[in-house]
């Protein structure tokens, strides 16, 4: 099982944009097709797929904030690829990807409160909680490089 972040382009963007996500999650994750066309049209948004074998199985996309943050704004696995380290092996290579950049000392992500596995999950990478976002919707959580 090779795990691997590649760049999305005319062979598989409708793969991407076909992803989902459980029903159950659906209020956690934005539509990557309108993920794709926000990064389109924004400067300093990066996505990538998420390959299994080179199908893509998930999606990321994240944005630089700063000269020195970026901030994790989508993370999804597709529904049928769940629970088999996907995911954890992913936000490893993904992380490993965004400290490259230079300058980068900071990686945030924010999640719903109500998730029932996300603050678990993105500690277990070190992500502290900073507090919620400005609209008090999302919680916010950052690691120091």
């Amino acid at each position: 099982m090779q795990i691997s972040l590649e760049e999305i382009n005319k062979k598989n963007y409708e793969s991407v944009c076909d992803l989902d996500v459980t029903e159950a999650q659906e209020d956690y994750v934005a539509c990557n097709m309108w993920s794709l066309v926000e990064s389109f049209y924004n400067e300093g948004h990066t996505c990538k797929a998420i390959c299994l074998d080179d199908k893509p199985v998930g999606f990321f996309m994240w944005v630089k904030e700063s000269v020195s943050k970026v901030s994790i704004w989508r993370f999804m696995v597709d529904k049928n690829y769940q629970n088999q380290g996907i995911g954890r092996k992913a936000l490893t290579l993904a992380i490993e990807a965004i400290k490259q950049t230079p300058g980068i000392k900071e990686v945030e992500i924010c999640y719903n409160t109500t998730n029932p596995v996300a603050k678990d999950f993105y500690s277990s990478f070190g992500f502290q909680e900073i507090g919620m976002d400005e609209d008090g919707d999302d919680m916010l959580a950052l690691i120091k490089l």
